[in-house]
């Protein structure tokens, strides 16, 4: 079993840390909240520190899941970051959505103090880290992926490396472009559907069996007929996303037009009070009118 460090103890870091805290691994973490890291402690058996730095110090692996590029550079560089207190051999695995310029440059400067790096945002939401069943996204060394997969399939059922530092980031744009276009399209059938007097459930269970089938379908279609948003991974977080990944569009010449027209879609969503709903909730936005 590794020694380990866990950096971030949010809606995902917490049940992640506690995924390897049950398989064996030795585990220390930090939170900014010191609270939240105590009470992990207790729940886990784990131990916490103060400081990123102490949370690092003599580990084999160190997992940060912070808010942003920001939040990552707090508690990764400088005297007080984890970096300075990671030894030569060291392999830091960052599992926060951010950029991939971020993740270049952390990665570089691991590589100055021979520390492994590897960039590995998630996908699967606040379900799929409490269930272990993380999809894991990861850029860099094949043998620094090769060192840490074993601990990291403690929280997930698929972990791929998809090329060098920063292919992780890119391949988590991916994802949120092509979820931001499933959803709005779900919730405009939706909206559709009872602006037509259909019976929504009764619809869905016939196209769910056919091409229009997806996750978003299975899983949210009943709680946005029923106007409930309250299912985890926020509407902040996905403009915090699509920002990322429109920026990136920018700077690498694709064309992302209904990327930027669901991102603006959700800033209405954020108008109307839901920064806090989950995705789904496109479908308010079409609602809000009704009569």
């Amino acid at each position: 079993m590794a020694k380990v460090a866990f950096i971030g103890l949010g809606v995902m870091g917490y049940p992640m840390a506690g995924h390897l805290a049950k398989h064996g691994h030795e585990v220390t973490v930090y939170n900014r909240t010191t609270e939240k890291a105590a009470k992990w402690a207790q729940e886990f058996g784990g131990r916490y520190c103060e400081t990123p730095f102490e949370a690092a110090k003599a580990q084999q692996f160190v997992f940060v899941c912070v808010g942003n590029d920001d939040d990552l550079r707090s508690v990764v560089v400088g005297e007080k970051g984890a970096l300075a207190a990671m030894s030569q051999g060291a392999v830091l695995v960052d599992h926060t959505t951010a950029s991939a310029d971020v993740a270049r440059e952390i990665g570089a400067a691991a590589m100055a103090k021979g520390v492994g790096f590897l960039d590995a945002p998630v996908s699967g939401g606040q379900a799929g880290a409490e269930n272990g069943v993380l999809t894991v996204m990861l850029g860099g060394e094949m043998s620094v992926f090769e060192s840490v997969k074993p601990v990291i399939q403690a929280y997930a059922r698929c972990a791929e490396l998809l090329g060098p530092i920063g292919s992780g980031q890119l391949t988590k744009m991916v994802n949120q472009i092509c979820i931001a276009g499933v959803v709005q399209g779900l919730a405009e059938g939706l909206h559709f559907a009872r602006s037509a007097g259909l019976d929504g459930e009764k619809v869905v269970e016939v196209i769910s069996k056919g091409a229009a089938q997806s996750w978003q379908m299975e899983n949210r279609y009943q709680t946005m007929w029923q106007g409930e948003y309250n299912l985890g991974f926020a509407v902040d977080w996905m403009r915090k996303d699509l920002g990322i990944a429109l920026d990136e569009a920018r700077r690498n010449g694709s064309q992302l037009p209904l990327t930027a027209l669901v991102d603006q879609f959700y800033a209405d969503v954020q108008q109307q009070g839901g920064n806090r709903w989950d995705t789904s909730s496109l479908l308010a936005r079409l609602e809000k009118n009704r009569k």
